[in-house]
């Protein structure tokens, strides 16, 4: 897919560095040189430019692109107006970042195609790690089960993936297991990607680095590590 990513901050950067990696074309657009220059040699086209311009951003090439991100997050009032100019240009898939609930609010009367708030993600995340006492990404189900993403503990490492059976040992459904692997981007430039593992392979074993996604309550996954601690 094609994607255009206006604000070019630390997430916005940091967002057009991971879907290069998958393999998509990115577009970006910042008013600031030097948020230019940190990413211009890694995506395949940057505009300096002030996307609350009208004149400015019919530049952007925005019939050629699946989707409009709108990243911008610290100008509450930069970020309002450029999803007013890209929804007057006819812009259909936006999305936009959100810093706080009075923004949020404005942004879905934009009827925009998603607000994205990593702040509260993040801060979200940061709770279970402290909670749970590793590092993880989490997506709530419900008030109380997650889906949960976490490096493989030492206490994994060398098992069998057939041995670990965490849905009769810690009631957790083992979804995916991922392994990061080098990988070329469209600019040539190597990162470590992950890589889904087949876990029907006879002697799979749990290596360092490798990635598990499961499926459980926080009751259970706080079991989970009071056992492996």
């Amino acid at each position: 897919m094609r994607y255009l990513i206006i604000g070019l901050g630390i997430y916005g950067s940091n967002l057009a560095r991971d879907l290069t990696d998958m393999g998509h074309e990115v577009i970006g657009a910042d008013i600031r040189q030097s948020n230019i220059e940190a990413i211009k040699d890694y995506i395949s086209t940057v505009y300096l430019i002030d996307t609350t311009e009208e004149t400015a951003i019919g530049v952007l090439p925005l019939k050629n692109v699946d989707l409009v991100i709108v990243a911008i997050g610290e100008n509450f009032g930069a970020s309002v107006k450029t999803v007013a100019l890209l929804k007057q240009n006819g812009v259909k898939h936006i999305y936009a970042r959100a810093i706080d609930k009075l923004h949020e609010s404005i942004l879905q009367g934009f009827e925009v195609e998603r607000i994205i708030t990593p702040e509260q993600r993040a801060a979200s995340d940061l709770s279970h790690e402290m909670e749970l006492g590793t590092a993880i990404e989490s997506l709530a189900v419900d008030a109380d089960n997650f889906v949960l993403k976490f490096h493989a503990p030492q206490f994994f490492r060398g098992l069998a993936y057939t041995d670990l059976d965490l849905e009769r040992n810690y009631n957790l459904r083992l979804i995916a297991a991922a392994r990061p692997v080098e990988r070329k981007n469209l600019m040539g430039i190597s990162r470590p990607v992950p890589e889904i593992l087949d876990l029907s392979k006879p002697g799979l074993k749990v290596l360092d680095g490798d990635i598990l996604t499961v499926f459980g309550s926080r009751h259970d996954f706080k079991n989970l590590y009071k056992h492996i601690k």
